[in-house]
């Protein structure tokens, strides 16, 4: 990792005391490196919603701590920026409102497409997820909030939209990336400005996308008539 060295204005220039010959200089010990550019960082985490409630945990069964490389939106903005600095056990409470998360609720993204668009359109059940495309080639995950006979009405996003978020998170671990996790996080950063979706999807892009359907002002869960 490049590190850039500090600018000294005039006044600090000339008054900046001299290093005493043969002085060794001070080597960075593993818990003093702290969260920034290019580190990477392990850390244990508790997701809350705003009136306490867990969403999820690294302790619960199945979880596991974050790991990433800082500085390239593996996680969400106001996570992210609230890391910055701290150092190998450090802990904190860090309250991620919807702005700086996964964005206000958008009606907007409310949408009706055809069931026999969806994969299994005799099966689609409320709460499925699947990849839609919209006519300038995105692909976006959305989920089935209303069931009609001919028609569904798809929401795209993101579960935890319009949501503020508290996380409980301890570090782990902090280190300097390697060139190949870099590059990995760089590659997963451009791949993200090119899918509405970011990052962390776990869909299957496989899976033929369907062609987004109109737009709709329903936003409560149910089955149409």
């Amino acid at each position: 990792m490049t590190r850039r060295s500090r600018l000294f204005g005039p006044r600090e220039r000339r008054g900046r005391p001299r290093r005493a010959s043969g002085s060794a200089l001070p080597v960075l010990a593993v818990a003093d490196r702290i969260i920034g550019p290019n580190t990477y960082v392990t850390v244990d985490y508790e997701l809350r919603d705003e009136d306490g409630d867990m969403l999820e945990a690294s302790a619960e069964e199945g979880g596991a701590p974050i790991r990433y490389v800082h500085g390239y939106g593996m996680l969400v903005p106001g996570l992210e920026a609230a890391l910055v600095g701290l150092r190998q056990g450090d802990e904190r409470e860090v309250v991620v409102p919807a702005e700086a998360g996964y964005g206000e609720y958008d009606e907007s993204l409310l949408l009706e497409v055809g069931r026999d668009e969806l994969p299994d359109p005799a099966g689609v059940k409320l709460g499925d997820e699947f990849i839609a495309e919209s006519p300038d080639g995105d692909e976006i995950a959305m989920s089935v909030v209303e069931i009609g006979e001919k028609q569904v009405v798809v929401d795209a996003n993101h579960p935890l939209a319009g949501m503020t978020l508290r996380y409980q998170v301890k570090v782990l671990d902090v280190r300097e990336a390697t060139e190949d996790e870099i590059e990995h996080a760089a590659a997963q950063l451009d791949e993200a400005h090119e899918h509405v979706h970011g990052p962390d999807c776990d869909h299957d892009h496989g899976e033929e996308p369907v062609q987004l359907g109109k737009s709709s002002k329903t936003k409560e869960g149910k089955e149409l008539n």
